[in-house]
This record gives structure tokens, sequence and C-alpha cells, in this order.
């Protein structure tokens, strides 16, 4: 069975967003001990941003028609670390990581949407006449 270009990087995008997905959540429930130490208070909200613009790209690609779906979907996500952190007795809840989840996640979302806007003009510039 062949599998044509964009499906299979479709495809691809799935396993990532959802290899991603599993990596973040092992991680933010993780003893603290078993991450590496924080330099500064900053670079945890750097990561929480960076981890969720991951997800949001990656997300889209993976799942092109299921904007709102995917967005809402991660909010939730992150939101539940945040709470499932609080419940650990190792690990600490904190609404500035969801917060920071939040403005990777919008980030990471209008990455998605520029790039598959820059690549709709640039196969309309290929097929004009």
């Amino acid at each position: 069975m062949h599998v044509d270009g964009p499906r299979r990087g479709q495809a691809a995008a799935r396993v990532a967003f959802w290899l991603l997905l599993a990596a973040v959540a092992v991680l933010s429930i993780s003893p603290a001990r078993y991450l590496p130490p924080q330099a500064f208070s900053l670079w945890d909200k750097a990561q929480h941003a960076l981890a969720f613009l991951g997800l949001g790209l990656l997300g889209l690609l993976a799942y092109p028609g299921r904007l709102l779906r995917l967005g809402l979907g991660l909010l939730a996500f992150g939101g539940a670390i945040e709470l499932v952190q609080a419940a650990t007795g190792w690990r600490q809840g904190d609404w500035a990581d969801w917060l920071a989840d939040a403005v990777g996640l919008g980030a990471g979302l209008a990455l998605g949407l520029l790039s598959r806007r820059c690549a709709a003009r640039s196969r309309a510039g290929r097929t004009a006449p």
C-alpha cells in the first residue's frame, strides 16, 4: 500500500505529537530530584512555553482541521498537569506555569497557522498561469 507524501507527513506528525505529549506528561509529574536543576525560575516558565509551543505546532500539523479542539484540549492538559502536580506531594502545581503553557500554545498555534497560510500562498503561486 502506497501512502502519499502529505498523508505520510501527517502520520509522522501524529506520532511526534503523541510522543511529545507523553514526554511532557512524564516529565511534569516526575519527582523533581530526577530532573535537571533549574538555573532560575524564568527558565522554568520558558520550558513550559516551549513544550506547549511544540505541542501546538505539531498538533496542527497532525490534526489540521481541529484547531479549536486541539487548543482547548491542550489548555485542559496543561491545567490537569498542574492539578496532578499539586496532588503528588513531591511537585507543586503553579498557575503561572499554566499561563506559560497557554502563551506557548498560542505561539505554536499562531506559527502553525502562519506556516499553513504561507504554504498555501506558495502552492497558489506555483499553479498560477
